[in-house]
């Protein structure tokens, strides 16, 4: 394996902290974004996360060190034209990330491995679009990628199996805990879990049996979680989460409604997750941690 430049193509919650994750252990970082404002909003997240580094791993200058390896682009041409390796992590929409590889496919060198980060789709959906299947694959991680340093590599039919050990030495090389993939599942090991309990939360709440706070309140008491679906929804952003829904309900009518609900009563009212301080929850001091939640 011999990367040695990463561009991150998303910079989005997960995308940013795919970026510093890479940053933080020695890689050349692009960032790419479709335009100025997002890259501004991202270099914002990247700030803030060398404070969440510099605290969890108790190593300021590490931290600060891996804000000095990042070149941000809105150019495509630009973010890629060294790149050993592209992580895809935009928007969960299946026609923006045809389109994006279709333009990627001109912009990148040769020797550039592809990898999508995609949650719930899977690579054999892109591969002919990329111009190079055979270094196409999927490399899933999950939020809060410092802590739960999961890996998921995933390759499609046509994915040359040397491309897939190199991005395994490459998981492991930025201290996540790679977990190969032999078979093409959508949503991985990770999502085919968590997806279907994400959904069965939301069912919940958009048929009126009871609101956010009891559905978290009852598995947090029933199981010891420390997170219920609304908390751990805020966390993934409801961008993210309807997205998903809306996708599944072109060919299941019965997530309309929940991506109904998501829609009118949180992403129209501008209420997105954690991220943008009010999702389910409100932060930074949401009800579900305060020491009385899980009290009668």
């Amino acid at each position: 394996m011999s990367f040695k430049n990463i561009t991150v193509a998303g910079s989005g919650v997960l995308g940013s902290q795919i970026a510093f994750q890479t940053a933080f252990h020695g890689y050349n970082v692009s960032v790419y974004d479709i335009n100025d404002a997002a890259l501004e909003k991202a270099k914002e997240r990247l700030t803030i996360l060398k404070d969440t580094y510099a605290n969890y791993f108790k190593d300021e200058e590490k931290a600060a060190a891996a804000l000095e390896r990042f070149t941000f682009s809105s150019s495509l041409k630009e973010a890629v034209k060294d790149a050993d390796l592209v992580i895809e992590a935009i928007p969960e929409l299946e026609e923006i990330k045809i389109n994006f590889y279709k333009e990627l496919a001109t912009f990148a060198p040769g020797k550039t491995v592809f990898a999508s980060n995609s949650s719930t789709m899977v690579p054999s959906q892109f591969a002919k679009y990329t111009g190079r299947p055979e270094k196409f694959l999927a490399l899933h991680f999950a939020n809060e990628v410092w802590k739960n340093n999961t890996a998921e590599v995933m390759g499609h039919p046509g994915t040359d199996k040397q491309y897939e050990e190199q991005v395994i030495e490459f998981a492991k090389s930025i201290g996540m805990i790679p977990l190969h993939i032999l078979k093409e599942q959508p949503g991985y090991i990770l999502n085919s879990l968590l997806v279907p309990f994400l959904n069965a939360g939301q069912v919940l709440l958009a048929k009126g049996v009871a609101d956010p706070e009891t559905i978290d309140k009852t598995w947090m008491l029933a199981t010891g979680a420390p997170l219920g679906p609304f908390a751990i929804l805020d966390v993934v952003g409801l961008q993210t989460a309807y997205n998903i829904v809306a996708t599944e309900a072109k060919q299941n009518p019965a997530a309309q409604p929940i991506a109904d609900l998501l829609k009118k009563e949180y992403i129209d009212k501008g209420k997105m997750g954690r991220a943008t301080g009010e999702g389910f929850y409100k932060y930074p001091n949401p009800s579900f941690l305060d020491p009385d939640f899980l009290k009668a």
